[in-house]
């Protein structure tokens, strides 16, 4: 996903830097990819954290960008198996190479688990309000199958906002969760273009959709926003507005730094 520039300084027991090797990848949309990276000495993650990736060019130049982990630690044949959701970044440095010339059984630095305060815990069990936009959709996807991983009851409601209908990820697990997970509820905003038969027309998130398809403070939901930084700041701005107590609504920002 989300593809954020290193921090300067991380939590000492995340800091040390291990290599991952690509073992599987998966067309999200045109521009996005899942990429399933095996990390023998991973130490598991909780929903909502992410992890720096590392790349070193020949000549000793090195980038390095942070992603979202995209869903729970898997086990592997060759060890623990996590999963992370490239947004293609146009002039990006990391994000074309992953996705264009990143290979089975290339090497990445991987660094993490990282970040303490965007996490849901399975052990909540007060509702839960996921609100994406675009690529902001990854972390709280880790959210929503973590849920499904560990027999939460917590209902969950997703208001995911993308361009086009081309735009969403994880299009076809998504339908597949509105019909086999009980208590979570999806609901779209499209900005440009809507697929036929949708009610109403493309349109920027606003008051309606958070109001209609959100939980009422009332029920004191945990919240999680993530996407643009303009996206975020309107969503949570909506949400306070509403009633909802600014400590129960996290935010994660993202820029275009590739």
């Amino acid at each position: 996903m989300t593809e954020r520039a290193v921090a300067t300084s991380t939590p000492r027991t995340a800091n040390r830097w291990q290599v991952g090797r690509l073992v599987e990848r998966r067309v999200e949309t045109p521009t996005a990819q899942t990429l399933v990276l095996e990390v023998p000495d991973w130490p598991g993650h909780l929903p909502g954290q992410h992890v720096d990736l590392r790349l070193t060019a020949p000549d000793g130049y090195q980038a390095a960008r942070s992603y979202s982990v995209a869903g729970p630690v898997v086990d592997g044949p060759g060890g623990p198996r996590i999963e992370v959701t490239v947004q293609r970044v146009h002039d990006g440095e990391v994000s074309p190479y992953l996705i264009d010339v990143f290979g089975d059984g290339d090497p990445v630095e991987v660094r993490g688990p990282l970040g303490g305060w965007f996490i849901w815990r399975p052990e909540e069990t007060a509702p839960v309000q996921l609100v994406a936009g675009g690529s902001g959709i990854v972390p709280l996807m880790a959210m929503i199958r973590a849920r499904r991983a560990t027999g939460s009851k917590a209902p969950f409601r997703l208001i995911y906002s993308v361009r086009t209908p081309r735009d969403v990820i994880y299009a076809d697990e998504l339908r597949r969760r509105i019909r086999d997970d009980f208590g979570l509820d999806i609901a779209y905003v499209y900005t440009r273009e809507a697929p036929e038969g949708w009610r109403g027309e493309p349109h920027r998130i606003g008051l309606a959709d958070v109001n209609t398809h959100g939980w009422p403070p009332d029920l004191q939901p945990l919240t999680y926003v993530c996407g643009p930084t303009g996206f975020v700041e309107t969503v949570a701005d909506l949400l306070v507005g509403l009633g909802h107590p600014s400590r129960r609504v996290k935010t994660e920002r993202f820029g275009p730094t590739g």
